[in-house]
């Protein structure tokens, strides 16, 4: 009798570019524990920035009051960059802020990165519009208040970062069905 050498567990599910299966190894548990870290840190990402939209937009009264609801003529914009801004760059955001293309434009990328962070598609994009705006947020009250320089808008777009470059829609979200669209796969930066 012959031993029997044990061969390690391989998932089936990775494929080459000809389109055949390929064996690849399993999983490690660390391995399935980050994938799902990093979906529950893309989740609450992306309910921060869709909450955000909905607070501002229906005056929900945590950060919005509700006579001050979008929906109802209120800005988005022009509380905080009116009146809260600060240091070298306070002229800049005072200077448009209430203005209906700032408010457009804000309540529209707080809806569809929260939207897309939520479903776990575009990914990137929706990291790098978020990081955007964060970083946008951070400079508009330089120096931060707690800290000298480090404030939780800085940490926040690091997270995007790392979520934008690991694949993190597709535990927990649509990223693998949404990786498939033909115009994604063209066009990998969409993911």
């Amino acid at each position: 009798m012959t031993a029997i050498a044990e061969r390690p567990t391989i998932n089936r599910t990775a494929t080459n570019t000809a389109h055949r299966t390929i064996a690849t190894p399993a999983e490690t548990t660390r391995e399935k524990a980050t994938r799902y870290v990093l979906a529950g840190l893309r989740l609450a990402l992306g309910w921060t920035f869709l909450w955000a939209f909905l607070d501002k937009m229906f005056g929900l009264g945590h950060a919005t009051k509700a006579a001050q609801a979008w929906i109802d003529g209120g800005s988005p914009t022009k509380g905080f960059l009116g009146n809260a801004v600060a240091g070298p760059f306070a002229d800049f955001y005072r200077s448009f802020a209430g203005a209906a293309w700032a408010d457009w434009l804000f309540m529209i990328g707080l809806a569809a990165i929260g939207t897309a962070l939520i479903l776990g598609v575009g990914t990137r994009i929706a990291a790098v519009a978020g990081s955007l705006l964060l970083v946008m947020m951070w400079t508009a009250v330089l120096p931060p208040e707690t800290n000298p320089f480090m404030d939780d808008h800085l940490i926040y777009a690091g997270v995007l970062a790392v979520l934008a470059l690991t694949a993190a829609g597709d535990t927990l979200g649509l990223g693998r069905y949404w990786a498939r669209i033909p115009l994604v796969r063209r066009l990998p930066f969409l993911k």
